[in-house]
């Protein structure tokens, strides 16, 4: 007799699964979040059998109508899941067979392997597109960040030191190409997602005669001509976790990206900087003293990035030494993929709702970028223009901040004899390349910080966007 604890698989078994066994193997309680999925494969697959000959079209009809009416219990959180059916496939199929007799036919010809495998293929496409709709936003938050402040200039930094002077917007317009990268990314992840694998089976397929074709078209599994595209090898398609793991790498370096943008931000708004006021309404106080102003946005940013890259370990040492094809390690794929959209997609949107507040503290930016040394390598290019050796003018260029630093005065105001004496390429002109407009301007090639550049990248980011203006 049927093991009614476990009526999914309690035919061969003569004794009930332990409750700790229950408790220890259930899948529901995270992945019930798939139920809409489910029941669109549920309805393509059933639609399939009948096309088939499988299901009478009044079976076929009975089965939709139960499923609609379970997507409205649903949205109305009405359904109660039951770790007695291990996962979210299972309590749909015994809560629709309850109200629906022929749903007892709905599992025909498929598994729980090829099912979920087809359910987190249309979520990975879905999470892709969520993802890629919030960095789209961020990138309009960054551009018409750097739009706004394209005149201030600051420092640009190497190895957390003073190097050259940048605008606001070439460094803002930096985090604008990481992101566009990360767009790229998963697109691409999306179009690796965007094959069936329904009729894999639970590794071999089945003996019954199936439409793969019409299941992957009714799913929205087609290319660009409508054309359906399908997994190619069964036992692949089931096992396959490169997706799961392409995924969270997405996400990961995404993680690192915005990461990135938070510690800068978190250095510019510091009273030693100055350069960025955050809004107040992304930092928190301390219940201590009184003054503070604390990043925490920025800052949990930045602590999220660790989490997304330990998703990411997480995934690669549990499929690292797994043979074909199913094996119940791969349960746990799915708390690391939605752990890691669900903080990629929060995060994305913080960090655009920060910088949107973010303004720029000019007068700190001027005060910082009027610093002649970071223009002592233009007095390279000076020197170059003269003829000068390269490692020469640059071991010339070294001996002015040297002998700055003995006269204890600015670069740019040293003595013109004292200068001279280091080499005749020296003209009293020397020091007009300390003028940071000429500087700008000198630096007009494509992809550098100058004037035009930078306004023609704003312009490029605004059409590419959509922004108008």
């Amino acid at each position: 007799m049927a093991n009614e604890q476990q009526a999914t698989w309690g035919g061969r078994f003569s004794e009930e699964p332990a409750e700790l066994m229950l408790k220890f193997s259930e899948s529901v309680s995270f992945d019930a979040r798939l139920a809409l999925y489910d029941l669109r494969v549920n309805r393509a697959h059933s639609a399939m059998l009948c096309r088939m000959g499988i299901l009478s079209a009044a079976e076929r009809d009975a089965i939709h109508a139960g499923l609609d009416r379970l997507e409205e219990r649903i949205g109305e959180g009405d359904v109660t899941w039951d770790i007695r059916y291990e996962d979210v496939h299972m309590n749909l199929e015994q809560v629709l067979t309850r109200e629906v007799p022929e749903a007892a036919k709905l599992h025909t010809a498929r598994s729980r392997n090829d099912q979920i495998a087809t359910d987190m293929r249309l979520y990975f496409k879905d999470a892709c597109r969520e993802i890629g709709e919030k960095l789209t936003g961020l990138l309009g938050v960054i551009v018409e960040l750097a739009e706004r402040e394209r005149e201030v200039l600051v420092p640009g930094y190497t190895h957390l030191q003073r190097a050259q002077p940048v605008s606001v917007a070439h460094h803002f317009l930096a985090y604008a190409e990481m992101f566009e990268r990360d767009r790229r990314r998963f697109a691409a992840v999306a179009d690796a997602a965007n094959a069936c694998p329904l009729g894999s089976g639970a590794l071999a397929g089945s003996t019954l005669p199936l439409d793969r074709e019409f299941v992957a078209e009714q799913l929205g599994f087609v290319d660009a001509d409508g054309k359906a595209r399908l997994t190619r090898n069964s036992m692949d398609a089931i096992s396959d976790r490169d997706l799961f793991l392409d995924f969270a790498q997405a996400c990961a370096v995404c993680g690192v990206h915005f990461s990135r943008v938070a510690e800068d931000m978190i250095l510019w708004s510091s009273a030693e900087f100055g350069f960025v006021d955050l809004p107040d309404a992304f930092c928190t106080g301390s219940s201590l003293m009184p003054q503070k102003k604390n990043p925490d946005a920025m800052e949990l940013l930045r602590g999220k990035a660790g989490r997304l890259q330990g998703n990411v370990q997480a995934l690669f040492t549990m499929v690292k030494g797994l043979p074909l094809t199913y094996n119940r390690d791969l349960q746990e794929d799915k708390p690391p993929v939605f752990d890691s959209g669900d903080q990629t997609a929060l995060c994305l949107e913080v960090l655009a709702r920060t910088l949107a507040g973010t303004k720029v503290r000019a007068a700190a930016c001027r005060k910082a970028v009027s610093d002649p040394l970071l223009l002592v390598t233009d007095v390279v290019d000076y020197l170059v223009l003269k003829k000068v050796p390269f490692r020469e003018a640059h071991h010339l260029a070294g001996k002015l901040v040297r002998l700055s630093e003995e006269e204890n005065v600015p670069v740019n105001q040293l003595p013109f004899k004292k200068v001279q004496v280091l080499h005749e390429a020296f003209e009293e002109d020397w020091t007009d390349v300390f003028d940071l407009e000429r500087a700008m301007q000198k630096r007009a090639a494509v992809g550098m910080p100058g004037t035009k550049p930078v306004g023609d990248e704003i312009e490029r980011w605004k059409a590419r966007l959509g922004i108008a203006g």
